[in-house]
Formats: C-alpha cells, sequence, structure tokens
C-alpha cells in the first residue's frame, strides 16, 4: 500500500477530557489520505479506553514512558510515514475541511514546505478574542518568531523533510518547545498562511504546559536563542535580531534575579551576553 499524504500526531498526557474530541475532528475530516498517530505519553488516566472505542484502521496508537511532549512527538515522528506532518495537540481539534484546503494550497504552492491555519480559540468554553499581536505572520517570519511563538503546532503542516534537516523537538525542554523549533524553521523557510480558520483551540485548563511553568518561560526561551545564536546557522542579519532579543530576555531575567538575590544567575546570564557579543557565531 502506499503511505498516506499525511501523518497527523496527536501527543497526548491526560487528557481523557479533550482527547475523544480532538480525535474525532480527525477521523471525521473530508480528506481521507492520512494516518493518525497517537502518542500516550505515559497516561494514567483512561486514555487507552478512550482509543479503545475507535474502531479506525487509521489510528496507530503508542504508548510511551512519561517523557514529555517534545519525546512524544519525536516519537510520532520516527514512526510517521506521510510525506506532510500535521500535528494537533490533544486538547485542540481540527475543523473539518482542515486537511482538504491544506491538500490544496500544497498543491498550489509547492514552493513552500511549511503552511498554518488561523484559529479558533477558546478558554474554558468561551470564545476568546484575539489581540493584534496575535496576528498570524506569513512569508519570512522569523523576527516575528523571536518575539513569541506565533505559529501554533496545531495548526502547522510541515512537510517531512524539514524535521530531517533541523531535528525534531527539543527534549531538554519542559515548555517552550515550539519556540524553539519555530525559531530554526523561520530562520531557514518562509511561511505559507492558509487565511481561514481551520483550527480550534481550547486553554485555560490548568494542565497547560505554559501554566506549569510559569516563572521559568523566558528562562526556556533564552536556552533556545542562546542555541540558535551558538549553532553557526544564522545569517549575520539575523543573528544580530536574535542577540537583541536575547538581550531584552536576560535584561529581563537579571532583573528579577536581583530582586530575588540571585547572584549566580545574575553572574551567568551577564557572562552569556558577554560571550556572545563577542564570538558572532553567524554565517560569514
Amino acid at each position: 500500500m502506499k503511505n498516506p499524504f499525511f501523518s497527523v500526531i496527536i501527543p497526548t498526557y491526560n487528557r481523557q477530557k479533550f482527547l475523544k474530541i480532538a480525535v474525532q475532528s480527525v477521523l471525521q475530516q473530508t480528506f481521507q489520505d492520512y494516518e493518525l498517530i497517537i502518542v500516550d505519553d505515559g497516561s494514567i488516566d483512561k486514555t487507552k479506553q478512550i482509543i479503545d472505542e475507535f474502531s479506525s484502521k487509521k489510528i496507530k496508537y503508542v504508548c510511551q514512558n512519561h517523557r514529555g511532549v517534545s519525546s512524544a512527538r519525536n516519537n510520532g515522528l520516527n514512526r510517521a510515514k506521510g510525506n506532510y506532518i500535521a500535528f494537533l495537540d490533544s486538547d485542540d481539534r481540527f475543523c473539518r475541511e482542515k486537511l482538504e484546503i491544506t491538500y490544496d494550497c500544497l498543491a498550489k504552492n509547492p514552493q513552500y514546505k511549511v503552511f498554518h491555519t488561523e484559529e479558533i480559540w477558546y478558554r474554558k468554553g468561551k470564545l476568546l478574542a484575539q489581540k493584534k499581536y496575535h496576528k498570524k505572520p506569513r512569508g519570512l517570519v522569523f523576527s516575528n518568531s523571536l518575539k513569541l511563538c506565533c505559529i501554533s503546532p496545531s495548526a502547522a503542516v510541515i512537510k517531512k523533510d524539514i524535521f530531517q534537516e533541523l531535528g525534531g523537538f527539543d527534549e531538554k525542554l519542559p515548555a517552550c518547545e515550539d519556540y524553539d523549533f519555530w525559531l530554526r524553521v523561520t530562520s531557514k523557510y518562509p511561511i505559507f498562511l492558509i487565511p481561514q480558520y481551520l483550527t480550534i483551540k481550547e486553554g485555560g485548563h490548568p494542565d497547560q504546559q505554559s501554566k506549569k511553568y510559569p516563572g521559568a518561560m523566558d528562562k526556556f526561551r533564552i536556552y533556545a536563542l542562546e542555541k540558535l545564536l551558538k549553532s553557526n546557522k544564522l545569517k549575520a542579519e539575523y543573528y544580530e535580531l536574535a542577540f537583541q532579543e536575547l538581550h531584552n530576555k536576560c535584561s529581563i531575567y537579571i532583573k528579577g534575579a536581583l530582586k530575588r538575590q540571585k547572584t549566580s544567575e545574575v553572574r551567568y546570564y551577564e557572562n552569556l551576553l558577554l560571550g556572545l557579543r563577542r564570538s558572532k557565531f553567524y554565517v560569514k
């Protein structure tokens, strides 16, 4: 049998409240040339029972020891047979025509390898208005990606060979792994925005990654920026932009560390900035 066009990957951990809706949103797609890989990151709730209720042969269920969302996504990537990868977080869902419309856009725009859609956001069941700075970017969006994670994994479809070139998700990061990933991608590739609301996100629940590490998110982003700056893969223009963003984030973090009298952290981030300013790791 030929490989599917899309591999849809759902990482999940103790999400029995949302998982069924996410899976149904994939199985109800109008475009059917896909496989659905569900990676259970060691759930101890009724996740397995929920998956067993589905009889679709498109589903591949994988269970692993609890190692985090990056590991779960990477596990799915290693098993994926599709030419394009579509991620879906287990508390999000696709609109019925998500894959069909994306397929049409891929066919009409073969020069692009990364696509994403507009999103509808809910928080605790209520429609959430999006701010101007949440506006979805298109084209060369590296500068957008430095400020915040401007592309949602659940909204994105990515050609598989990008992962072979740039790697998957950093398993050292318990959160902001998507920020780290999109920095690498947008430094190399333009992004195609499908101007339709095809992804629905459900937020506001306490087990979201950003809620688990409220005081460490900037620390994770600094780590991602440092890694990128030291990669020797950025052109000079992008290096300067990334360094300026690192400087901004470190300055804020240092102020907080001074207030908390964390002198070792202050020295670490001051030395980090000094070393990167002197070294200039960009591609000449």
